[in-house]
């Protein structure tokens, strides 16, 4: 990676460094600038290179590639670097790309709008035409806000539509799934369907998903009690699991059986055994919503004599009854990022594109990220990006330009909201940690480092910033690929902590080995496969 040219000012050392408690024991050896140039013919060796070469013999990495770059963030200057152009899964790192672009497309300030329309004439009461329900993209809308808008429209005093109720969904097109997103993760709620109309249970906005809960009846041999969040007909449950004995085994599941919406619930649960409790994909996001605001609407008494339809657009002369907008992007990128929410990542991407070419598609939506990209000197012709989000394995992306990007990033208007987004090492609030938020606990890394964490199974990331002894930020990408064992995330996690723990502006590096059995443990217990957020619930993310 070559040095960018431009110079930014030296921030401040992120809040206090977490202390060495945890991992004192931490194994850990001095480097004393060793003279001379790398093999790669990188930057000068100031010991970064013995030290991080040493960290990547782990065993965990036999027969697997790794690239890693390391950079001044003032200066741009390369401090290391292997095999940073090599081409690899980065995962959910893939949201760093992502939510820059979409800062810069569509502004800190983007707000996304969920409307209520309505047609025809309205008289005593009755509106004698039909009401359309648009949608924009909003990931975060939840089922109270449905319940607004219907109050909303009750409030203008309309209790009776004659026509139909329109579900408006056309800001984006018809693909409701990803590029070779894998098909046995269609229920599961990290992979949802993508509308602009869409609906989420919770606070953390998992968008495209309900709430499923199996509770164990009080004596054996009855069905387990099921509840849904929110409570709605849109699906049908199929209770096929059994309350038993306490102390049998727990084995009850509950899956989404394909092209359905048909929830089956299935296995055994224990008296006394505590819940069970999944969230689930919807099939078909927009009906879902449409539903859950149509029940709403019955509750504040408005009655819809016409059926419901979906996927039409909204006549230009439909007059609003009531709008719902949501949090401006600088805050919806908190959830986003910190939890690593890939429909929002997806919502986003298909937004930026109709933004700038009017056209809802992931096609559109690539385009502009493309470009954005290019505009930042990024290469884009040595990676490929297919979604917003990196659950597509076909998301390719070298270390030195998720680098690059992170360096140029510095001079956004807009930077210091998307640099708060990303988790924080250690810091033990879920909305702040995210899914950093167990790991390299006890470390100079700890409350310092902040970075995009990325997983899926054989590939692994970590790219963001960190502040050395110095005072000095660094830039670091890190993606591990190809790799058998099940985390590699103490790995990512020992070339972080030295980076902390080192003055590299002098040469004096304080590495850390990944094969400290607590380092290990604290990075790697969460992580089996998929990211730490996607596994709900968890207690470490």
């Amino acid at each position: 990676m070559r040095p960018v040219t431009r110079t930014t000012k030296t921030r401040k050392s992120l809040a206090a460094r977490g202390t060495a408690l945890g991992l004192a024991a931490l194994l850990t050896w001095t480097v004393q600038g060793l003279a001379g140039e790398p093999a790669d013919a990188g930057p000068s060796d100031t010991g970064l290179k013995g030290a991080i070469d040493r960290i990547l013999t782990d065993p965990r990495l036999d027969g697997a590639a790794a690239g890693v770059v390391v950079a001044d963030a003032a200066t741009g200057a390369t401090l290391y670097q292997r095999d940073g152009g090599d081409r690899l899964m980065p995962a959910s790192a893939t949201k760093i790309p992502t939510s820059a672009a979409a800062m810069a497309v569509l502004g800190p300030d983007h707000r996304f709008t969920t409307e209520v329309l309505a047609t025809g004439r309205s008289h005593r009461g009755t509106l004698h035409g039909d009401l359309y329900l648009r949608g924009t993209g909003d990931p975060t809308t939840l089922a109270a806000d449905y319940d607004r808008l219907a109050a909303r429209v009750a409030a203008t005093g309309v209790r009776r539509v004659t026509g139909r109720l329109v579900a408006d969904d056309t800001r984006f097109d018809t693909h409701r799934l990803g590029r070779s997103w894998a098909a046995d993760d269609e229920s599961s709620y990290y992979s949802a369907q993508i509308s602009p109309l869409t609906l989420a249970p919770d606070t953390d906005y998992d968008s495209g998903t309900l709430i499923v809960e199996a509770a164990a009846a009080a004596t054996a041999g009855r069905r387990p009690a099921v509840t849904l969040t929110p409570r709605t007909d849109y699906v049908r449950v199929d209770n096929r699991a059994t309350t038993v004995a306490a102390g049998r085994p727990d084995t009850l599941a509950i899956t989404r059986a394909h092209g359905t919406n048909t929830l089956v619930i299935t296995g055994e649960i224990p008296v006394g055994a505590s819940p069970t409790k999944e969230w689930i994909t919807v099939d078909e996001p927009t009906g879902y919503a449409t539903a859950v605001f149509a029940d709403a609407l019955a509750a504040h008494g408005v009655r819809v004599d016409g059926p419901v339809r979906l996927g039409l657009p909204t006549p230009t002369a439909a007059r609003s009854l009531a709008a719902h907008r949501s949090m401006p992007l600088r805050e919806l990128l908190l959830p986003f990022m910190k939890l690593s929410n890939n429909m929002h990542a997806e919502a986003l991407t298909k937004a930026m594109g109709y933004e700038v070419s009017g056209s809802g598609s992931w096609e559109a939506g690539l385009a502009a990220i493309d470009a954005y990209l290019g505009k930042e000197g990024v290469d884009t012709r040595r990676l490929r990006q297919v979604d917003g989000s990196g659950l597509s394995r076909m998301n390719l992306f070298p270390a030195a330009q998720l680098t690059r990007l992170l360096l140029a990033v510095q001079d956004a208007p807009w930077f210091a909201d998307w640099y708060a987004s990303l988790p924080v090492a250690c810091a033990q609030d879920r909305a702040v940690g995210g899914t950093l938020r167990s790991r390299m606990c006890g470390t100079p890394a700890a409350l310092n480092a902040r970075a995009k964490t990325g997983t899926l199974t054989g590939a692994s990331a970590l790219a963001g910033y960190v502040t050395d002894a110095a005072g000095r930020r660094l830039v670091y990408g890190v993606v591990l690929n190809n790799h058998l064992a099940s985390s590699v995330k103490s790995v990512e996690d020992a070339v972080v902590v030295t980076l902390a723990s080192s003055d590299t502006a002098a040469g004096t590096i304080r590495a850390a080995r990944a094969d400290d059995a607590g380092a290990r443990r604290q990075a790697d217990a969460a992580t089996t496969g998929l990211e730490c957020a996607w596994r709900k619930p968890h207690a470490l993310c």
